[in-house]
């Protein structure tokens, strides 16, 4: 059976919405779900929720320390060895957990993953790969924030893994790419931007060129590639929109009971958009380039959310994600090594 650790105190809720979604992964998913945490806090919670005996497919794991979310996570992680994040990292890299999943500290997530559990051999940097809700489904941009300088050959290898976990999770066939830009030619954007364009033909992703800030939610194309620095304001802006464009719209209809009434008629629509949107539909963002299945999970997730990320954890692990991930690096390798060369060669020479 699949074993996934879950950060059972992350997340700016505590424990409740972990241990609610672990109780509904229990159920409705072929997994044991490792409770991770101060066993006391977690015993309290499972008691409190009818469930004083440990229910089926449910384990329990004492991780007492806590991470400062004020303090330097790559710190943390080294200091507090019993901290929850810590310790699920652990249990994946001994091979007693297949995954893990936390909604805590994303900073302390991603450096516990990378001191346990290592990256996959030839990754240089790993990623957060974020789905991004478009008008039929999603897209996946990548990387949404671990990394904000990065090198023609970093968003290579985020196309690569990005294009796996599209066609792992989302079930898309030959998923195709593009690298974030400021126009659709090819010319345009900046040096970074500029020295991979050439080299993205050469890596047997479905390449579909540059594509504007504006085609991140059209569907463009499944997979967008930039550095975490432009990455992780996308992102921010595009919440940020969200909730401002949603308020605008309440604020005008409360002006007119006209709008009211078509509001209300309109309902339907509305809650559709809504749940499309959501991002506890998808549970996390996994952190692509480790060596085992790792989903941070937005610090505000509900159940309903820590559920989802189970549920991605638990199929990212069923498809072999990870082997599969580490079987197009080796392809990769040579190809990678000459691209690194001609871009550092081309480094020397604009100098």
């Amino acid at each position: 059976m699949i074993r996934i650790a879950l950060d059972a105190l992350g997340g700016d809720f505590g424990a409740t919405p972990n241990v609610l979604g672990a109780l509904e992964a229990a159920k409705r998913l072929d997994a044991e779900i490792i409770l991770v945490g101060d066993q006391t806090v977690i015993r309290r919670e499972l008691t409190a929720l009818g469930h004083s005996d440990l229910p089926k497919n449910i384990s329990v794991v004492n991780a007492p320390d806590v991470i400062d979310m004020g303090a330097d996570p790559a710190r943390e992680v080294r200091a507090k060895k019993t901290a929850s994040i810590v310790v699920c990292a652990e249990l994946v890299h001994k091979g007693q957990a297949d995954a893990f999943v936390s909604a805590g500290h994303s900073g302390a997530a991603m450096v516990a993953a990378l001191l346990r559990m290592g990256r996959i051999k030839g990754v240089l940097r790993p990623a957060i790969a974020t789905p991004m809700p478009t008008y039929e489904g999603v897209s996946l941009l990548l990387d949404g924030g671990a990394n904000a300088d990065c090198k023609p050959i970093h968003l290579l290898q985020f196309a690569v893994m990005g294009s796996a976990y599209m066609e792992k999770v989302f079930d898309v066939k030959d998923p195709s790419v593009g690298i974030l830009s400021i126009g659709e030619e090819e010319t345009k954007g900046n040096h970074l931007v500029k020295c991979t364009v050439p080299h993205m033909r050469d890596i047997g992703v479905n390449f579909k060129g540059t594509v504007e800030g504006r085609d991140v939610n059209t569907g463009e194309t499944d997979v967008i590639v930039c550095d975490g620095f432009v990455g992780n304001i996308v992102l921010k802006m595009a919440e940020g929109l969200a909730k401002t464009m949603m308020n605008m719209i309440k604020r005008e209809i409360k002006k007119r009971p006209l709008a009211m009434a078509g509001a209300l008629l309109s309902k339907g629509a509305f809650k559709a958009v809504k749940k499309h949107t959501n991002p506890d539909n998808y549970g996390g963002a996994p952190l692509v380039g480790v060596n085992g299945v790792a989903i941070i999970s937005h610090g505000k997730s509900n159940e309903v959310a820590i559920f989802n990320a189970l549920k991605t954890a638990v199929k990212l692990v069923k498809k072999d994600f990870i082997g599969d991930v580490a079987q197009k690096m080796a392809a990769l390798k040579d190809t990678f090594e000459r691209i690194e060369a001609e871009c550092a060669h081309e480094g020397e020479n604009n100098g």
